[in-house]
């Protein structure tokens, strides 16, 4: 089988990114429409559409580009050396496009106005560390994953992801693409502008802790390297 051209992996992981935006911010702005009184059943509400969509997208998009649809989770590929860095860049230049763009289309979908940005601030200590240990967690699922049962890949991530949403305070962004993104839409799933930085370092924290970790964990050489010099 030829090699899949760059430019079709970036249209993937922009395209992959948009639509996973455009179900967190859609659901959440339905899920707080339908139960404006009850951030339980909206939170699962947002929950189920997201984990499904993960799913779906990483079936579908993983063999063109990996699916990685996050920077977090393309950083750690650039470090087991699975790719350049350089395609490390290009990959979350698409990423982050994406997520604005799925905000935007989420927006449209519900007759909102377009352009926004939110005012939900997030930001506490619990929420920071929160991040960490939801992109370690999710890190840990990919590279487990890819060690022991590959064709699980989808529902591992999607599953995390729907378990992280709740045992999180951060609701598990995990991802600064969709922090960005998400920073876009002032509605149910939204994230101040002023709290996406402090999220975006607790995400690489996480995924760097993760690489370490469950690489060392499950035998990556680029990792065991790494430890013995």
């Amino acid at each position: 089988m030829s090699e899949i051209a760059l430019s079709r992996k970036l249209v993937a992981e922009l395209l992959g990114t948009a639509l996973l935006v455009a179900t967190v911010v859609g659901s959440g702005i339905m899920a707080a429409k339908l139960s404006p009184d009850n951030q339980a059943v909206a939170l699962l509400c947002n929950t189920i559409p997201t984990g499904a969509m993960l799913v779906v997208l990483i079936s579908i998009l993983g063999p063109v580009s990996g699916a990685h649809f996050n920077p977090a989770v393309s950083l750690v590929m650039a470090l087991r050396r699975e790719f350049t860095w350089q395609h490390a860049v290009y990959f979350s230049m698409a990423q982050i496009i994406g997520a604005c763009v799925g905000s935007l289309v989420a927006h449209v979908m519900f007759g909102l106005d377009v352009m926004q940005t939110s005012a939900t601030v997030r930001s506490s200590g619990g929420v920071w560390f929160s991040e960490v240990v939801a992109t370690f967690v999710l890190i840990g699922a990919i590279l487990g994953g890819l060690k022991n049962a590959s064709a699980a890949i989808p529902w591992l991530v999607g599953l995390t992801i729907t378990a992280a949403y709740w045992f999180t305070a951060s609701t598990s962004f995990a991802n600064p693409a969709v922090t960005i993104g998400r920073s876009l839409t002032n509605s149910f799933a939204g994230i101040a502008p002023a709290s996406v930085l402090a999220f975006i370092v607790a995400q690489f924290i996480g995924a760097i802790l993760g690489w370490l970790v469950w690489g060392w964990l499950f035998g990556d050489e680029s990792t065991a390297h790494r430890s013995s010099s």
